[in-house]
């Protein structure tokens, strides 16, 4: 019988050099982050700080106008969030229950619809943007996030569905319920976690997004996130690397802890509706 503990170190030989390659970056962005500007110019550069300097995240918070871009960032992605899961939730159901002529080729078209990539589409958005007065407009961000995200949330939700027996909703409905009282009571209340796991998605892609955030906003107080933190490096004739590593690393906390909480959950959501 095979030890688990030496298949356990053995496994553990084999992945170090790819945990090596993955971590070394966030590795570089902590040490970045928490040097002292000096030692952030010395070259050769140093690779562990000769003391923690936390006041880089005050100084950057200050300097960089972080704040707003924080808050614009949780309100594009929270809006689009909810707004993606209001028209999610209906289709995917009437995709996952009803019969209508057409249903097969629209499930294919959700597929299809996630082989296209956003860069492909992004000129034709920011032109839809401009004829509606919408470029430079953060509903401009929300409405084309919900577009980007509406398939997916779609194919995730309806597969799940699939899954909840019809046999509840047809005694609810010899006890007299109607279709909007079976989704409220009895079929949403079954359908949260999948309806929390895609919320969890959505919000995370709205979070990390930069090219349609590039491309639709250019007031600098009206930035996102990521686009802020892009204006620390672009266009700058010296860059100031602490400042870029401390807000980095304040742009991926947020999603690292949800990855960490959540990841039995995240993988399960993947994967759901696969196997029945």
């Amino acid at each position: 019988m095979e030890n688990p503990v030496r298949k356990s170190l053995l496994m553990w030989l084999f992945l170090s050099p790819l945990v090596v390659v993955i971590l070394f970056p966030f590795a570089v962005m902590v040490s970045t982050a928490v040097k002292p500007r000096v030692e952030v110019l010395m070259y050769p550069p140093s690779w562990f700080p000769s003391e923690i300097r936390l006041q880089n995240f005050i100084d950057m918070w200050q300097a960089t106008r972080l704040g707003p871009a924080v808050m614009n960032s949780l309100l594009v992605s929270i809006a689009a969030t909810v707004l993606c899961l209001l028209v999610a939730i209906p289709a995917a159901y009437a995709a996952a229950r009803m019969e209508f002529t057409g249903r097969k080729l629209f499930r294919q078209f959700l597929l299809v619809t996630q082989m296209l990539s956003p860069i492909v589409l992004v000129l034709g958005i920011f032109r839809l943007m401009a004829k509606m007065g919408f470029v430079d407009q953060l509903p401009a961000l929300v409405l084309a996030y919900v577009a980007f995200n509406l398939a997916f949330s779609v194919w995730m939700l309806q597969a799940y569905f699939q899954t909840i027996p019809k046999e509840l909703e047809e005694a609810a409905t010899l006890d007299g319920a109607s279709t909007l009282q079976r989704m409220r009571l009895i079929f949403l209340p079954l359908a949260a976690p999948a309806i929390g796991i895609t919320a969890v998605f959505i919000f995370i892609y709205c979070w990390n997004e930069f090219v349609l955030a590039m491309t639709l906003l250019r007031s600098p107080e009206k930035s996102t996130l990521t686009l802020q933190t892009f204006s620390l490096v672009g266009g700058r004739y010296q860059v100031e690397w602490d400042h870029v590593m401390a807000a980095t690393l304040v742009a991926s906390v947020p999603v690292a802890a949800i990855f960490a909480l959540l990841q039995r959950s995240l993988v399960s959501g993947l994967t759901v509706g696969a196997v029945k």
